[in-house]
């Protein structure tokens, strides 16, 4: 990935927290028989306490030949995309002072690469899909729970998946939200972005990209 140093993110917190919020990752592979896969898979970050970027978890259809398909011998990619949008010169203050001013396009991301494991364990299955819908769920007024649902039914869409894990080598953020910019500009843009299109997500990605210090 192209990344000018005034565009990167490498805060832990920060990306930890990205992750949380944007899970569906395109999973991207190299095939064993040739060529690239790549997949839409929501995915769950582990943090580490070994001083590595952590371990993405997730699962797949076992219908779904990425498991088997997909070599482990080399690096998987993992691309999980934030707010993004076009942003037009007239936001700039600038504009008004020189015209020297183009349109761009901002956007944030974030790419995670690894080693990819499959994991064909039922008992690893039920833990981890447990975890996850009491992530997803925890926030509603009355919880989903995966004993909601008849035993034996969990059993046989237990049957039908299969674990992925990544265990991750690099866990790398790029904010280009107009960081380029004099404060001016900056300021600009979330007020277009407000103003023209609601967009509240990108422009406080403007105003503060990661969230601030």
């Amino acid at each position: 990935m192209y990344l000018p140093a005034h565009f990167a993110e490498s805060r832990p917190q920060v990306l930890r927290d990205f992750i949380a919020a944007h899970p569906l990752g395109l999973l991207v592979t190299q095939s064993r028989a040739g060529g690239i896969d790549a997949n839409s898979v929501p995915f769950f970050l582990d943090a580490s306490d070994d001083g590595t970027p952590g371990v993405l978890r997730a699962h797949v259809a076992r219908a779904n030949p990425v498991w088997t398909s997909a070599r482990d011998d080399v690096d998987a990619l993992v691309v999980f995309q934030g707010p993004h949008g076009y942003v037009s010169p007239a936001w700039y203050p600038s504009k008004a002072e020189h015209g020297k001013v183009v349109p761009t396009w901002n956007y944030v991301i974030v790419q995670a690469r690894g080693r990819l494991r499959a994991i064909d364990d039922k008992a690893w299955l039920r833990a981890f899909v447990t975890r996850l819908t009491e992530r997803h769920e925890g926030g509603r007024p009355a919880p989903w729970a995966v004993a909601d649902a008849p035993a034996d039914y969990i059993e046989t869409m237990l049957g039908a998946i299969v674990g992925i894990e990544i265990a991750l080598g690099s866990l790398v953020g790029k904010w280009k939200v107009s960081q380029n910019r004099a404060a001016a500009d900056r300021a600009g843009v979330a007020e277009g972005l407000l103003r023209e299109r609601d967009d509240t997500a990108l422009a406080a990605e403007v105003s503060t990209p990661g969230g601030g210090a």
